[in-house]
């Protein structure tokens, strides 16, 4: 049986097609769908085109870097894996998916988000009398747009210093690189919560009991439970907090019970006496908790996904090439976030 993707032509033009991406290129010239029932099915588009060069990007068996450039056809595929790996390290112990409510992808420059505000009253679904007019909840545009950062990191490395490096080694510098990247973009995250987006929404600071004969504060339990009831109508489902704060976390009597300490030593997942995900962070500042409604506390603004400098990569085998991630984030509904400040 002839397949598709052993003809499939490959050009760097490939990359530049708007609106879609190298591998939705190859998807759409060479569809996944018509490999059901194959040796091939599971693969998708790109993984097809490593095979058809033989290419191993991962395990003990991987080839070296060079293999990606024996053919100018097989070059092309060496910026996707750049992306894919860089894609890798970002996901790997990524905190966005568990604060984020919503991402939306957006190409552009400008992001105007939307916001609703409504009173005590309008919170409440009173009884309509026959014939009255319905009690209207209005949804309205952010007066400020919100500001999309990029971040990236350059790779610097000449063809020959790394063609007979393994692919499977390669890939931890890249992985590491993502990891660097979302690093930056967590911040921004944690920023917009703090302080808003610039459209008069920074999170309430609220702060922990004072400690006893001029002691610096230290976390109390009781402090917890007052910060959770501040949350109504919202629910304080997730947790932020810095190292220091995660330490005197565990050290508390509420969580010296049996069922938490048997799931902290047994997975390394730890939840709150309150059923809050607790995330610890180094990117918060000491002695500093965001608690927030992850459903509708944060909205993330993708400008776009891992970008790599693609001639570069091809035509001149490395040497300088940018990689680089563009996103930002938008305050929701602002009491869905709150800080406690030791």
């Amino acid at each position: 049986m002839a397949y598709r993707y052993d003809n499939l032509k490959l050009e760097k033009g490939m990359y530049s097609e708007a609106g879609r991406s190298f591998t939705q290129t190859l998807e759409r010239e060479d569809p996944s769908g018509a490999y059901k029932g194959t040796a091939l099915e599971g693969m998708d588009a790109y993984q097809r085109q490593l095979k058809r060069f033989d290419i191993k990007v991962k395990g003990a068996g991987s080839d070296v870097v060079e293999k990606f450039f024996h053919t100018t056809q097989s070059a092309v595929l060496f910026p996707e894996y750049v992306a894919r790996s860089v894609r890798q390290g970002m996901e790997e112990a990524n905190l966005l998916p568990h604060i984020a409510a919503t991402v939306t992808k957006f190409n552009g420059a400008d992001y105007r988000s939307i916001t609703s505000v409504p009173d005590e009253e309008q919170k409440q679904l009173r009884y309509v009398e026959e014939g009255a007019a319905i009690p209207q909840t209005k949804i309205k545009t952010q007066e400020n747009l919100v500001r999309l950062h990029k971040r990236g990191r350059m790779l610097v490395a000449s063809y020959e210093a790394i063609r007979y490096q393994k692919l499977d080694l390669f890939s931890v510098t890249l992985r590491q690189i993502g990891a660097h990247i979302n690093r930056m973009h967590l911040e921004d995250a944690i920023d917009v919560l703090l302080h808003g987006d610039g459209n008069g929404n920074p999170a309430e600071v609220f702060q922990a009991s004072a400690g006893t004969g001029g002691q610096k504060k230290a976390l109390k339990y009781e402090d917890l439970v007052d910060f959770w009831a501040k949350f109504d109508p919202y629910e304080m489902n997730t947790l932020l907090v810095s190292g220091d704060v995660m330490l005197q976390m565990l050290k508390l009597p509420e969580f010296q019970n049996p069922l938490t300490g048997l799931n902290f030593q047994g997975t390394g997942k730890l939840a709150t006496p309150l059923g809050a995900t607790l995330l610890r962070t180094s990117a918060l500042e000491s002695g500093t908790v965001v608690g927030l409604d992850k459903r509708y506390a944060l909205e993330m603004v993708q400008g776009s996904d891992v970008l790599v400098e693609y001639d570069k990569l091809i035509d001149r085998q490395l040497e300088r090439a940018a990689i680089t991630s563009v996103s930002g984030f938008a305050k929701l509904f602002a009491d869905a976030a709150k800080v406690l400040s030791l």
